[in-house]
C-alpha cells in the first residue's frame, strides 16, 4: 500500500513507543495529538507529556485540546485530511464526530487480549486476577470502550514474579511492530476485522488510590498478586508503627499458625512474614516513608 497521512494521539511512555516507530516508518505523520501540559514531582512544576517530548524532538506539528468535544478541536483535526488516527493510551475520550474524520478512521492499540480486559487499566487488572497471558490488541476504535472489531494481536506470558512494570515493557516492544504490520495494508486489514465476543468481555476500570491500601483478612496469594499489579503506581501501602510503608514485592506462603491478619509473623534477611486471613504474605521488598 502507499504512505499513508496519519495522525498520532497519545501521552505516556507507552504511547511514545509507538510514536518513534512511526516516525521511523515510510508514513507521514501529520499532526499529533497529546494531553495538556500537567504540574507533577515534587515542586509541582508543569511537564510535557512523554509523547509531546518526543512530538518536538521530530518538529511534528503538535495539538493538546482539553477535550475533543469542541467544533474547534474536530475541525482542527480534519484540517489535515488524514487517512488514520492512530491512538495509544491517549486519556481523552474520542467522540463519534472525531471517530468519522479519518478516511480510514481511528486504530487503536490496547494493553490486553481483547476482549478481555476493556478499560483503562487492563495491564494491573491482568496481573491482580492471576492471568497467565497477556498482549495487545489492534482494533478499529467505535463508540464504545474498547468494543471495535479486532485488526491483530500479538501475546506474551505473564510470570509468577511479573509486575505491571514488567508487563508494561513487554507491551511496549509487541506493539509498534504489529502497528506497523497492520498498517502496511490498512483497507485489507479492516476487511478481515473479527467482532469482539461481549459475552467474553471483562472490564479493566481505573485503579483508585485506595485500592492500594493492604487488607490483611484478604487470602495471602490475592495480596501478593495485587502488589505486583500496583507496582510502580500507585504503590500498595500499609501501617508500621504509625509509618506508612510501601509493599513492591512480596510471596504467597502458607500458613505459620492461627495469629491474628496483619500480625508480624517473623523478620529475617528473606523479609517480614504476615499472618493474612488465608495464609501468610512474604514482604521481599518494602519501602520506608
Amino acid at each position: 500500500m502507499s504512505q499513508l497521512r496519519l495522525a498520532f494521539a497519545g501521552t505516556p511512555d507507552f504511547a511514545a513507543e509507538h510514536l518513534e516507530a512511526l516516525c521511523a516508518s515510510d508514513h507521514r505523520l501529520v499532526a499529533v495529538l497529546t494531553q495538556p501540559d500537567r504540574r507533577s514531582g515534587r515542586g509541582k512544576k508543569t511537564q510535557p507529556s512523554p509523547v509531546k517530548t518526543l512530538a518536538e524532538a521530530h518538529a511534528l506539528p503538535i495539538l493538546q485540546p482539553a477535550t475533543l468535544r469542541s467544533p474547534e478541536a474536530v475541525e482542527a483535526l480534519r484540517a489535515f485530511e488524514i487517512d488514520a488516527l492512530v491512538v495509544v493510551a491517549y486519556g481523552l475520550l474520542l467522540p463519534e464526530s472525531v471517530l468519522a474524520v479519518p478516511r480510514y478512521g481511528c486504530i487503536n492499540v490496547h494493553g490486553s487480549l481483547l476482549p478481555r480486559w476493556r478499560g483503562a487499566a487492563p495491564i494491573q487488572r491482568a496481573i491482580e486476577a492471576g492471568d497467565t497471558q497477556s498482549g495487545v490488541t489492534i482494533m478499529q476504535m467505535d463508540r464504545g470502550m474498547d468494543t471495535g472489531p479486532m485488526l491483530a494481536t500479538a501475546s506474551c506470558e505473564i510470570g509468577p514474579g511479573t509486575t505491571s512494570g514488567d508487563l508494561y515493557e513487554k507491551l511496549a516492544q509487541l506493539g509498534p511492530p504489529l502497528l506497523l504490520e497492520v498498517l502496511k495494508d490498512l483497507p485489507s486489514m479492516l476487511s478481515r476485522a473479527q467482532t469482539q465476543d461481549d459475552e467474553a468481555a471483562t472490564l479493566a476500570p481505573k485503579i483508585s488510590k485506595s485500592e492500594a491500601a493492604i487488607d490483611w483478612n484478604d487470602p495471602a496469594p490475592v495480596l501478593a498478586r495485587r502488589i505486583r499489579a500496583f507496582n510502580p503506581s500507585p504503590g500498595c501501602f500499609s501501617f508500621l508503627n504509625g509509618e506508612r510503608i510501601k509493599l513492591w514485592r512480596a510471596q504467597p506462603a502458607a500458613a505459620s499458625g492461627n495469629a491474628e491478619p496483619g500480625t508480624i509473623l517473623a523478620a529475617s534477611e528473606s523479609g517480614l512474614r504476615i499472618a493474612c486471613g488465608q495464609g501468610d504474605l512474604v514482604l521481599d521488598q518494602i519501602q520506608l516513608p
